[in-house]
């Protein structure tokens, strides 16, 4: 297939490498900056950089932009893509971006499925994109209205770049899911490092402040939009929080320690079922 490729970030750029590692497809790169796009075709990321051309030739086109971007880079040329070309996004909310692609596609005769890689890295740009970075990784798809063939072919194509589970949904239980899986831990790591004792850890802080703090190392602009595009489901798992972390704070200020012990028992006794 032609493979063109709108956005070489991270995910771009990663969907880019893994392509050309693990596949023949050719693949064609459309950057708004043009730093990535000569980065990633001297390193053999890309077989070429793309133009209007690229987008009436392709075969499937993959939206590694954020998620306001992938909509309007589709809204500017869905004159130019082809009948039958499967556009996907990677973007990690769906309520949001599916219908409107969707409706899109319905207009102009091409196929759209959602996609997110479930799979990620603190760091952001093409630098640090990676052909492995999806190896095992699990790969929500969200058919909608999609033919049968092209999510067939969007499932098969994402296996033979490494992910290791396919996982398919609507795009409201995607967001309820991700609000509490991604979204409300980066809330959490976000709120933790804003303590002003957090600048004086260095000496006092071991794995679990590297656990909770990591994902800290946050991509504002993005996260901001993903957070305001699902506000419903993550103000609901923050609300649940705040309501977990009041029982605990106030079981420690009553000295309540039959209250406390219970609270964490039942967080011990919840991670042991799920097997982890």
């Amino acid at each position: 297939m032609n493979i063109v490729i709108s956005g070489l970030g991270i995910i771009g750029g990663s969907f880019a490498r893994a392509l050309k590692k693990y596949t023949d497809h050719y693949i064609i790169g459309i950057n708004r900056s043009p730093g990535p796009l000569e980065e990633a075709l001297s390193c053999g990321a890309i077989d070429e950089i793309g133009n209007e051309t690229s987008i009436s030739n392709a075969d499937m086109i993959i939206l590694g932009t954020f998620p306001e971007a992938a909509v309007n880079f589709v809204e500017k040329h869905a004159s130019l893509i082809p009948e039958g070309c499967i556009v996907i996004d990677s973007a990690g909310i769906k309520t949001e971006i599916c219908p409107a692609l969707t409706g899109l596609a319905k207009k102009y005769g091409f196929q759209f499925v959602g996609v997110h890689p479930m799979a990620g890295k603190e760091q952001n740009g093409f630098a640090a994109s990676d052909a492995d970075l999806f190896c095992g990784a699990s790969c929500i798809i969200i058919p909608g209205d999609a033919e049968t063939e092209s999510v067939e072919t969007v499932a098969t194509l994402a296996e033979k770049i490494g992910f290791g589970r396919i996982v398919f949904s609507t795009p409201e239980e995607h967001d309820r899911m991700i609000a509490f899986t991604s979204q409300l831990p980066h809330v959490i790591a976000c709120a933790y490092v804003m303590s002003p004792v957090c600048k004086k850890h260095k000496g006092f802080s071991a794995g679990s402040y590297r656990d909770v703090s990591r994902v800290a190392h946050i991509n504002e602009k993005l996260w901001a939009e993903l957070f305001i595009e699902n506000k419903k489901p993550l103000i609901d798992e923050i609300d649940i929080m705040t309501e977990n972390l009041i029982r605990i704070k106030d079981a420690i200020e009553k000295g309540d320690r039959s209250e406390l012990e219970a609270l964490l028992a039942k967080s011990r006794i919840i991670k042991e079922e799920l097997g982890e």
